[in-house]
């Protein structure tokens, strides 16, 4: 039984975002296309639930055990469960076992080769990202900007398992504006040159800068503390 009153604060929460949301996603283009994906990884099952039945329906997760809980917590409601944490190659096979509908943060051409080889045995696809450590930080993961493009077409020819749909970064953790809108400009430089190759998803803000990723051409938003916040 879902607390009414948790529900009602996760519909002012989800309310608020996405009028916000909308207003950055005008001045930006009436054409744009914006999802929202709930971070839900600080949650509880009956969190998800509440936000669910206010009408979220994607949610992303970080680490493949709790992904694999909330699944199966929640595997009588049609959610999108998206996976957005670094993949470690021994939690391949238990990824690839709860069909998430999109891998956010594939990071490195030895993921990409572990992830093809299980693919092509179980004859299975599996929609990804590409991360780009835009920030150019030591404590992120991801493909340098440098080699994004090259890596991003070297996957599509050596591993026809992994379906990209575009990228995904992290902007530097600054408070400092400027930068981050640097990062972002530089995510969809790299995003732009990839629409060739069928790129449509260029998955960039979370709860401190989602504006600023709106701005800069975010078409998939990760947000978490500003939905689930309920103090």
């Amino acid at each position: 039984m879902i607390d009414k009153n948790l529900q009602e604060k996760l519909r002012a929460n989800l309310t608020k975002l996405i009028e916000e949301i909308e207003i950055e996603r005008l001045k930006y283009s009436p054409h744009q296309i914006i999802k929202l994906v709930a971070v839900s990884k600080y949650a509880s099952i009956n969190e998800i639930i509440a936000l669910y039945n206010v009408g979220q329906r994607a949610f992303g997760e970080n680490k493949v055990q709790d992904l694999k809980q909330k699944i199966e917590l929640s595997n009588t409601l049609p959610l999108e469960w998206h996976f957005i944490g670094t993949l470690q190659e021994n939690k391949i096979n238990h990824l690839l076992s709860l069909n998430p509908s999109l891998f956010q943060a594939l990071d490195s051409i030895k993921i990409a080769n572990a992830l093809q080889s299980r693919l092509k045995r179980e004859n299975k696809t599996l929609n990804c990202l590409l991360q780009v450590n835009i920030s150019n930080e030591t404590s992120k993961s991801g493909f340098s900007v440098e080699s994004a493009l090259q890596s991003y077409e070297t996957i599509m020819q050596t591993c026809p398992n992994i379906k990209l749909q575009g990228i995904m970064s992290i902007a530097s953790n600054t408070k400092d504006t400027k930068t981050i809108e640097s990062d972002f400009r530089k995510a969809k430089d790299i995003f732009d040159k990839l629409n060739s190759l069928g790129a449509r998803i260029l998955s960039c803000g979370m709860s401190d800068d989602y504006k600023i990723a709106i701005s800069n051409g975010a078409n998939m938003l990760r947000i978490g503390s500003k939905i689930f916040n309920i103090c």
